[in-house]
C-alpha cells in the first residue's frame, strides 16, 4: 500500500449529511484494506456518527458545510478529521447533568483512548473548528471472510 493515503468529502450540515459521511468513511476504509465487518470499522463508524452529528446539530446554522477528512499514513497511523465553520470548542458536560443528548464528545474520547488513540481540537484559519481523531491502523493482514462464508 503507498505510505500517503487521503481522502475527504464536503456536505451540507444537514441531517441527512451524517449517514452520507459514515458511507464515505467505510467506503474509503474499505478500499485501503479495512473491512467493515471489523469490530475497528465498528468503532470508526460510530466516530465519525458522533462527530458529523456534533457539527450538524451544535454549529447552530452558522456552518453551511462540514468536511470530513480521512488521511492514511505508512499503514500505521489514521486521522480522521471533521472540519465546521463555527468558532466554538467542544465542551466537556459535568458528569451529574442528566441529558438525553450532549455526551458525543465522552464517547468519541472513551472509544479513542479505548482503542490507543488520541482526540484533538484545532482552530482552522478561517475561524472554525477540526476535531481530529488519531487512531493506530488496524487493518487485518488476512481477508476477513463475508458474514455467511466459510474458509476453505
Amino acid at each position: 500500500m503507498a505510505d500517503h493515503l487521503e481522502a475527504s468529502v464536503t456536505l451540507p450540515s444537514d441531517p441527512a449529511s451524517v449517514s452520507t459521511a459514515r458511507a464515505f468513511v467505510l467506503t474509503t476504509l474499505g478500499e485501503w484494506g479495512l473491512p467493515a465487518e471489523t469490530e475497528a470499522a465498528d468503532t470508526i463508524r460510530l466516530i465519525v456518527s458522533e462527530l458529523a452529528t456534533n457539527a450538524v446539530q451544535h454549529t447552530f446554522g452558522q456552518s453551511p458545510t462540514f468536511t470530513v477528512d480521512l488521511v492514511l499514513e505508512r499503514d500505521e497511523q489514521l486521522r480522521l478529521g471533521v472540519t465546521d465553520s463555527h468558532p466554538r470548542f467542544p465542551r466537556r458536560l459535568p458528569a451529574a447533568v442528566q441529558q438525553d443528548n450532549g455526551r458525543g464528545m465522552v464517547i468519541i474520547r472513551w472509544l479513542t483512548a479505548e482503542c490507543g488513540g488520541r482526540l484533538r481540537v484545532r482552530p482552522t484559519r478561517e475561524g472554525g473548528k477540526t476535531v481530529l481523531i488519531e487512531l493506530p491502523w488496524t487493518a487485518p493482514v488476512e481477508p476477513v471472510p463475508a458474514a455467511g462464508q466459510q474458509e476453505p
